[in-house]
């Protein structure tokens, strides 16, 4: 079965959706997972796509001409006070563009409410054909496997699904035992990167590596193997945001270096 692989738009944030479309095309990646909710980041470019016609009409041309499809749009937080209705252009745009999946994460506390609106947010995007995929965060609320696991349990949504960052996973500290027994029908994709092997003590390095320092498949501390192959054959999207390595080969030659170290590893790690 061939392998398919989606361009996560923190790996080459700096190009709009319509360029990372064409970059994503010359590196041989099928998807693109991109960024048009806008968070507001120091830094952060906005690709509001539901605001921006022009861009959304550049971003449609760029996927017929190179014929590489929408996986996934990007992040519909649940944090204090969200009313998660403002995700709605955004998913109207994941519809339009052929997405799949809406990418989530929980940066309040509150159970009770992150719970309820995640359940919200999950039954928004069911009307446009999406799955709301929670991805744990180690500097977020919800950041470990057991804590998404009992979101997903306890809103109970046939169209939400879990979605394990390879970095995440090993900052949790999580088990890959705790992985094989889960429904499979919750994993959509997954995020594939490498890091130092060693977990920072510091949030804030934790937040830096997060962010902007991650490695190539095979080149970190990371047992990726071990992590993917305890979970179903799904799309790896590949999130490895690297400043200095974007700095020196720029986005398109980065983003090919991320598929196709990616690719070599996993040939190399294949499944029991």
């Amino acid at each position: 079965m061939k392998r398919e692989f989606s361009l996560a738009h923190l790996t080459v944030l700096g190009c709009a959706p319509p360029e990372m479309t064409y970059v994503a095309a010359m590196a041989g990646y099928d998807y693109v997972s991109i960024r048009p909710i806008y968070m507001g980041l120091p830094g952060e470019p906005n690709y509001d796509l539901a605001v921006d016609k022009e861009m959304m009409k550049q971003t449609k041309k760029a996927l017929a001409d190179t014929g590489v499809r929408l996986h996934d749009i990007e992040l519909a937080r649940i944090y204090e006070g969200v009313d998660v209705k403002r995700y709605l252009p955004a998913m109207e745009v994941a519809a339009e563009l052929g997405g799949r999946a809406v990418l989530s994460s929980i940066w309040t506390p509150d159970r009770s409410f992150y719970i309820e609106k995640f359940g919200e947010l999950c039954d928004l995007a069911k009307q446009f054909g999406l799955t709301v995929d929670l991805e744990y965060v180690p500097i977020a609320s919800v950041n470990t496997l057991s804590r998404a696991v009992d979101v997903l349990r306890t809103v109970n949504c046939d169209n939400a699904g879990l979605m394990v960052d390879t970095h995440h996973f090993q900052r949790a500290r999580d088990c890959v035992e705790d992985l094989k027994p889960l429904p499979k029908e919750w994993f959509h994709f997954a995020h594939l990167c490498d890091a130092p092997g060693e977990i920072p003590t510091e949030q804030d390095e934790m937040t830096r590596i997060l962010r902007e320092a991650r490695s190539y498949v095979g080149e970190g501390g990371i047992d990726v193997a071990s992590i993917i192959n305890s979970m179903p054959d799904m799309v790896y999207s590949i999130e490895l945001p690297n400043l200095e390595n974007v700095g020196v080969f720029g986005y398109a030659e980065h983003a090919r270096r991320c598929i196709e170290s990616a690719k070599s590893y996993l040939e190399a790690n294949p499944r029991v």
